[in-house]
């Protein structure tokens, strides 16, 4: 054999053996894709209270840190788990005593959401509650029994990734400046400053879109709760939290929270379901035209065709986690491509 067709039999075994590495791991990412998504969830949230951190952990002028990061650290999740559990002794037990209420009166209700579709000609006859629980698409149980322990399992399955989320992300704010000089050292040299300026960028567009998400989700939630108690709406503790909760999902929570109130509302009478659905109306208008403009826009910097090209690729991925996700990604990707076109130019 020839030196040119030893260097070639070499070269093919290099592609091959670089294409089967690659093949592996691709599926080794794809096989770990749950945990993956559970890092950059956490490293999300890590990177959205990192400025926070640094303002409270920033030296003073002797050098010396006002307070410890760790404690700094410590010092929010503190406060951050104080607020949840006011938040939920005040949320809580009116949630309870409505939902229990809400789900004594479902059957009536029903029937009383069935008159109402019959008489506008939506629906032909009416159906018991039974049937419309048989004929709903049937999950992965066969029977009650199996769809508890599914639901039990999935609830503790949430919980478990809830709780390895926090404690991870505790532990990327710690060691936030050991891991980015880490990796900062596979970047070129003259090209470590320009990363870092973009990094420190990407990490001020996240913390921007995660306090817009929470003023935004309380902003909603408040005004829901406010309005729908005023207005006279049944069960308007948990109306509000759906939409509260549904503000974390751009542009199709608001909608949720409002067909959710409009639907609670119709079973008591058509027109506060009117009355609901123009409040609602308006709080989107509100939100739509003051609040995201002025606190997600200009804060993240993310444009609406951006937006929804996002939601649409996060959503086909991951669902409704992808769709929560789409916009700090974008934001991130958006930092990472000036950085390349920068380069470039």
């Amino acid at each position: 054999m020839s030196l040119s067709d030893r260097d070639f039999t070499r070269r093919m075994l290099q592609t091959l053996a670089a294409a089967v590495g690659i093949g592996i791991g691709l599926a080794a990412l794809w096989v770990a894709r749950d945990a993956l998504m559970l890092v950059y969830i956490s490293a999300l949230i890590a990177m959205g209270f990192s400025p926070l951190v640094k303002g409270i952990a920033r030296p003073t002028r002797t050098g010396r840190r006002r307070v410890p990061r760790v404690l700094a650290i410590f010092a929010i999740y503190l406060v951050i788990v104080t607020l949840v559990i006011i938040l939920g002794l005040m949320v809580v037990p009116p949630l309870v005593s409505q939902a229990r209420d809400l789900w004594a009166r479902l059957p009536e209700q029903f029937d009383e959401f069935q008159r109402f579709l019959i008489h506008y000609r939506i629906m032909t006859r009416r159906v018991t509650l039974q049937e419309a629980v048989q004929n709903a698409p049937a999950g992965s149980g066969g029977n009650a029994v199996s769809s508890v322990l599914v639901a039990i399992s999935t609830v503790i399955g949430g919980l478990f990734r809830l709780i390895t989320v926090l404690i991870l992300s505790f532990y990327l704010l710690i060691e936030a400046a050991p891991l980015f000089h880490y990796i900062i050292g596979f970047v070129p040299p003259d090209r470590r400053a320009p990363v870092a300026t973009a990094a420190q960028e990407a990490v001020r567009k996240v913390s921007a879109w995660l306090r817009a998400q929470l003023v935004l989700a309380g902003v909603m939630g408040v005004f829901a709760g406010v309005g729908l108690a005023l207005l006279g709406e049944p069960y308007f503790f948990v109306v509000a939290l759906v939409a509260a909760a549904g503000e974390t999902i751009p542009i199709v929570g608001p909608i949720i929270g409002g067909i959710t109130a409009v639907a609670v509302a119709i079973t008591t009478s058509t027109q506060l379901a009117i009355e609901v659905g123009i409040y609602f109306l308006l709080l989107h208008q509100l939100e739509a035209n003051l609040l995201v403009p002025k606190i997600m826009e200009r804060s993240v910097g993310v444009s609406p065709v951006t937006v929804i090209i996002a939601l649409l690729i996060g959503g086909s991925l991951w669902g409704l986690i992808g769709a929560i996700l789409a916009i700090p990604t974008a934001a991130i990707l958006s930092v990472i491509l000036d950085e390349i076109r920068g380069h470039r130019t």
